[in-house]
């Protein structure tokens, strides 16, 4: 047998928690599980198991129970979600959207299950209040990516056009997820971006503002990049259309 100070040296040191600290390890477990399972598949055992503390310790951070637990990780994901838009106004738009549709889809790959059972709904524990967390997301990708378009007030048009693609990009996310991540998660960024290239030329077919907008964001492509790709693919299916010009 090892003696006595070898068996203490191996023992991890207890360190208290703060507040803070301890309520982000119990979200932080909260939100793995989540991520993995549907959240009425989750109890407040199983956190307490995965942050390796007590029932009642849970219940004493989240007094609420399992609901109040749940909302507080959702806002946690909410707030995660939403970085993932944040990206500095500087270089070509689809430079900038690929960077935030890498981390967006990197979130979506990572959170797989709970990011299904929060966008289609029916949990158990869904609320107005976890739906309006969910709305909120939504907002401020659609808020941030307009912050990017060089118009002081965006039109009905143009906010209709990315607030589509916004519902696109979530749909494509949660088929992705259904056929088992297929096609590959670049493949699927640089498909997402064409669509939004796409959605935008058509709009500004119609609409003299998102005219604008495109006209400005092709001026800072650059050839080779993402809108030169899409046009060298294009140009040879259209071309032979010409007879109904």
């Amino acid at each position: 047998m090892p003696p006595a100070t070898t068996r203490r040296a191996s023992t991890p040191a207890y360190r208290r928690l703060s507040v803070e600290e301890r309520r982000s390890q119990l979200l932080d477990a909260a939100l793995s599980l989540f991520a993995h399972r549907p959240p009425e598949e989750v109890s407040l055992d199983d956190v307490a198991e995965a942050a390796g503390v007590s029932r009642p310790l849970v219940y004493r951070y989240f007094p609420g129970g399992k609901q109040q637990l749940y909302e507080a990780a959702l806002r946690t994901a909410a707030d995660a979600l939403e970085q993932c838009f944040d990206e500095p106004p500087h270089g070509p738009l689809t430079a900038r959207l690929s960077r935030a549709l890498t981390r967006y889809l990197a979130f979506v790959d990572e959170h797989d299950t709970g990011f299904s059972a929060l966008l289609q709904g029916g949990s158990v524990v869904s609320t107005s209040r976890t739906s309006a967390i969910v709305d909120e997301v939504r907002a401020v990708a659609a808020a941030r990516i307009l912050a990017h378009l060089p118009v002081a007030e965006p039109g009905p048009r143009l906010q209709l056009m990315v607030r589509t693609w916004i519902s696109a990009v979530e749909a494509a996310s949660l088929i992705w997820l259904d056929e088992g991540k297929q096609p590959p998660q670049e493949e699927l960024r640089d498909w997402l971006l064409d669509h939004f290239l796409a959605v935008t030329t058509a709009t500004a077919a119609s609409d003299p503002q998102t005219a604008e907008v495109l006209r400005a964001a092709l001026e800072l492509e650059e050839p080779g990049g993402i809108a030169a790709s899409l046009a060298g693919r294009v140009l040879p299916v259209v071309s032979d259309a010409a007879h109904l010009l």
